[in-house]
C-alpha cells in the first residue's frame, strides 16, 4: 500500500519541480491476479466436462444457469437406460433449439469453435452411461449418429474391449469417470485415442493411473468447489503426476462466482499462461480433436 500512497496520481505537490518531472508518464500499476484471470478467461472460455441438463424441458423456462466463462459444455446423459437416454437426447436438442442466441449443438471440435466464435455456448451430447449401451455395439453406433461425443466405461470385460475399439473407430471419446483403477489401467492400455475423466473425484484417481493418463494424453477434469485451496491443490497434483496437458475442469459448484477466483489462485501459484489456457479449454478440445483425427485416418486407411 505504501507505493500506492506515495505515488497517488492526485498527490502532486507544487514544489517548483522541473516541468520534465511533471510531464513524465506514470508507470501503470501491475494487474492483480483476479484481473489477469478475468482477461484470460474472456479470451479462453472454459470447456466444462459435466453439465447436468434439466430433467423436464419447458420452453417457457429460462435457459440453464451457467458460469459466464463457460464456452462449451459436455451435457451428461448418465444414469439412464436406453429409452431414458434417447428421451434426454431429444429433450436436449429441443432445449438448444429454444435458445439459439445462447446455445448451439456441436458434434465436432470445428462446430465447437464456430459456436464460441459466434458468442454461443457449444453444447456437446455425452457422455452416455455404460448401462445405456445395453451390451450392444449397435447402440454405440446409434448414439454416434445422434451426435453423442463421449461414452462412459465403468467396467472392463469382453464387451468393453469391443466397445473401446468401436469408439476409437467412430471418433468418440471414452469417459473413465467412476471407473475403478484396474478398469482404467486396462482401458488406457487398449485405447488408441486420449480419454477423458469428465467428472473426476481427486481422491479416487490413483497416482499410477494419473501417470498412465499422462502417457495417453487424456484429461482429468476436476470440479471447482467453494474451497479454492483444495481445488487448486488437486489440480497441482494432476499437473505434477500426469502433466499440464492433462488438467481440465468438470464444472463449478458456484456458477455465479465462475472460474476467475480459481484462476487467480493458480496465478498466485505461478501457473504459466499456457498451462491455464490448457486447463480452460485447450486440453479437452485437443482430446476431442485427436479422437476425431484417429477416426478419419482409420477410414482413409480402410479406403486405400
Amino acid at each position: 500500500m505504501a507505493d500506492l500512497e506515495d505515488h497517488h496520481p492526485f498527490a502532486v505537490e507544487h514544489t517548483g519541480a522541473a516541468s520534465d518531472d511533471l510531464d513524465a508518464p506514470e508507470q501503470p500499476l501491475p494487474l492483480d491476479e483476479l484481473t489477469r484471470a478475468q482477461a484470460l478467461l474472456a479470451a479462453q472460455p472454459v470447456v466444462e466436462g459435466h453439465t447436468i441438463p434439466p430433467h423436464v424441458f419447458d420452453p417457457e423456462d429460462p435457459a440453464p444457469v451457467r458460469a459466464a466463462e463457460a464456452g462449451a459444455q459436455l451435457w451428461s446423459l448418465r444414469d439412464e437406460g436406453v429409452v431414458g437416454t434417447l428421451r434426454r437426447i431429444d429433450g436436449l436438442r429441443a432445449l438448444v433449439s429454444a435458445y439459439p442466441e445462447e446455445l448451439r449443438l456441436a458434434q465436432s471440435t470445428a462446430e465447437m469453435g464456430h459456436a464460441v466464435n459466434c458468442g454461443r455456448v457449444a453444447a456437446l451430447l455425452g457422455p452416455v452411461s455404460w448401462s445405456a449401451l445395453a451390451g450392444s455395439i449397435a447402440a454405440v453406433r446409434a448414439y454416434h449418429a445422434l451426435g453423442v461425443r463421449a461414452v462412459s466405461l465403468t467396467r472392463f470385460d469382453g464387451f468393453a474391449r469391443e466397445a473401446v475399439r468401436e469408439v476409437n473407430r467412430l471418433g468418440l471419446v471414452v469417459d473413465l469417470s467412476g471407473a475403478d483403477p484396474e478398469t482404467a489401467r486396462r482401458t488406457l492400455a487398449l485405447t488408441r485415442a486420449p480419454v477423458l475423466l469428465t467428472r473426476a473425484e481427486p481422491e479416487e484417481v490413483t497416482d499410477d493411473v494419473l501417470g498412465l493418463l499422462g502417457e495417453n494424453g487424456g484429461v482429468c477434469m476436476l470440479p471447482v468447489t467453494e474451497d479454492l485451496t483444495a481445488t487448486a491443490d488437486a489440480l497441482d497434483r494432476v499437473r505434477a503426476l500426469a502433466g499440464p496437458h492433462c488438467v481440465g475442469l468438470s464444472h463449478t459448484t458456484d456458477p455465479a462466482a465462475g472460474y476467475a477466483p480459481l484462476f487467480a489462485e493458480l496465478l498466485r501459484r505461478d501457473w504459466p499462461a499456457r498451462d491455464l489456457i490448457g486447463l480452460s479449454h485447450d486440453n479437452a478440445t485437443r482430446t476431442l480433436r485427436e479422437a476425431e483425427f484417429l477416426a478419419r485416418t482409420s477410414r482413409l486407411r480402410r479406403a486405400a
